[in-house]
């Protein structure tokens, strides 16, 4: 699936994460903000890259601002900017779930 539009979820509260998704061209384009990107980096990309691998899209410009979210945290807010970018609010992909 193709992004529709920059779309944001999250905050930037403490032991939260903020992911905002754009339009890409050449894969999957990373931008980790984290204090704990040294030891979790690879982890936070993982989760990310398969909420984004579910939902069929190929090419996304991905800017992570983490506070120390846990994983299920980090998968939520991206479903919810996934959702959004792709303009399906209304219309869930439960599978994903």
């Amino acid at each position: 699936m193709e992004i529709k539009k920059t779309a944001l979820a999250g905050t930037l509260e403490s032991s939260d994460v903020q992911v905002m998704l754009s339009q890409g061209t050449n894969g999957i384009q990373f931008d980790l903000d984290s204090d704990v990107a040294k030891q979790y980096g690879t982890a936070i990309k993982a989760t990310v890259t398969s909420v984004l691998n579910a939902y069929g899209i190929e090419n996304a410009d991905v800017k992570i601002v983490d506070k120390g979210a846990l994983d299920m945290v980090i998968k939520a807010r991206t479903i919810a900017a996934v959702q959004r970018a792709l303009d399906i609010v209304d219309e869930p992909n439960w599978e994903v779930l």
